[in-house]
């Protein structure tokens, strides 16, 4: 359907605009389609989606777009033939197609919602164990009737005294294992989802076992929660699969988007801003003795050492053992560093690592040696920050997190925003968080 779509919308594109299709319009065509296919299953375009927001299946679809659009740009421009282009068909080909993308999936969840809503179609569902997590599971599914699941009850076989009291969605106990086993073979349930502790290894097997008879599709539901999960996912090695718990969330599509956002945004910005970075430059020198530049080890990408790049600030250039955090009112402070330090202009030497590749636009702050060796120690899940590039600004930084730490909680606050972005990044994040850097939505908070 992406592939009937995004042809008679180029088709469409023409027809409205009254010019004859041409035989280069099926090159680019062909073209859209080929790296539409390709972008589509690196961002994992077709997957199951009847258990997410519409949002969560539209990112992707719209992503893979953009891509094929960028590709489609850059070849027009790199064979010299965007002249025999209308820019009216191609402006509306690009605007057409992700519309009727988004717009024919829309419908396809109407029509399902509204068949749900009628009881019909409706799948039935079953959870095993009386258990935290299935409480968790529970709640969800009640929360989510765009999900199309009838949920039958809990099946445990444990005593009423031995189960989890289920306190904010109730659900009831509708029997046992034997009971649950004979419901479906009777197809009577659709989807089982054994909520048993990881410990019930020997149960759960007997269980699964025993559904081998039946229809019903299984679902094992890991309570993973007690773990500290970044970027979980699930992969393989060859037959064994395996779940990532602690994960960079820029693997395949996800790395190159990153990086060429930080390549084409960061080269932008170098040539916007190298003008005002000579004049910075100059004042530094003549304004106190000492370098123009400040270079300082930190812990770049897998907590590898670099050395970051900024305007000198300060009448000492610290990088031992103990470093003393910048103050209010700081001696070591110069008069320009102040207002460098306050409009975070001392930052703007390290667009040249972006480019590099040492660093990203968006991304944890990253600390002082000195400072990640006390921090790691104290506060737990704290290098998992840098399972990311460090960045020039980051979610913290637009929320006030940053400048000094007076205090162990201010770090933490920090920490949490920086692992809750590597958790949920997006391209479309990283532009607001740009777009608010430039605002100065609570930037200057602690920043001396």
């Amino acid at each position: 359907m992406d592939i009937i779509l995004i042809a008679v919308a180029h088709r469409l594109a023409c027809a409205f605009h009254g010019q004859p299709w041409r035989p280069e319009m099926w090159g680019a065509t062909i073209v859209a389609l080929v790296v539409f296919s390709v972008a589509a299953e690196v961002l994992h375009v077709y997957r199951p989606w009847y258990t997410e927001h519409f949002a969560s299946e539209a990112k992707p679809v719209l992503l893979s777009w953009m891509v094929t659009a960028s590709v489609l740009i850059f070849s027009l421009f790199a064979t010299k033939t965007s002249t025999h282009f209308s820019r009216v068909i191609f402006f509306g080909w690009l605007v057409g197609a992700p519309l009727a993308l988004s717009g024919w999936r829309i419908v396809s969840r109407m029509i399902l919602l509204t068949l749900w809503s009628r009881g019909k179609n409706l799948r039935s569902v079953a959870i095993v164990g009386a258990t935290p997590g299935a409480e968790r599971l529970c709640e969800q599914i009640r929360e989510r009737a765009w999900l199309g699941l009838n949920l039958v009850g809990v099946y445990d076989d444990r005593s009423a005294d031995r189960r989890h009291v289920f306190t904010g969605t109730p659900c009831q106990h509708v029997g046992g294992s034997a009971d649950l086993i004979g419901a479906c073979r009777a197809g009577l349930i659709d989807v089982v989802y054994i909520a048993l502790p990881l410990r019930a290894e020997e149960r759960i097997g007997d269980l699964m076992r025993a559904l081998t008879n039946t229809t019903a599709s299984v679902y094992l539901v890991a309570d993973f929660l007690a773990y500290d999960m970044l970027c979980a996912r699930w992969t393989a090695i060859g037959v064994s699969p395996l779940l990532s718990v602690q994960d960079t969330p820029f693997r395949g599509g996800y790395g190159w988007l990153k990086r060429v956002e930080d390549l084409v945004a960061g080269s932008i910005i170098l040539l916007i801003i190298a003008i005002p970075l000579a004049v910075i430059a100059l004042l530094v020198k003549l304004t106190s003795p000492g370098p123009i530049f400040f270079r300082q080890r930190r812990y770049g990408l897998n907590g590898k050492e670099i050395r970051i790049l900024k305007f000198r600030t300060m009448t000492v250039c610290e990088d031992g053992p103990h470093i003393e955090q910048a103050r209010r009112n700081d001696p070591r402070v110069t008069m320009l560093g102040r207002i460098l330090r306050r409009t975070s202009l001392d930052e703007l030497p390290q667009f040249l690592q972006v480019v590099t590749g040492e660093m990203s636009i968006v991304g944890p702050r990253p600390h002082a040696v000195a400072h990640n060796e006390q921090y790691r120690a104290l506060i737990p899940g704290y290098m998992l920050r840098h399972k990311v590039k460090p960045g020039i600004t980051g979610w913290a930084q637009v929320n006030g997190w940053r400048g000094e730490t007076p205090t162990i909680g201010w770090m933490k606050k920090r920490v949490e925003h920086d692992l809750h972005y590597i958790n949920n990044w997006s391209f479309f994040w990283d532009l607001k968080i740009i777009f608010l850097t430039v605002l100065g939505r609570q930037k200057s908070r602690q920043a001396y």
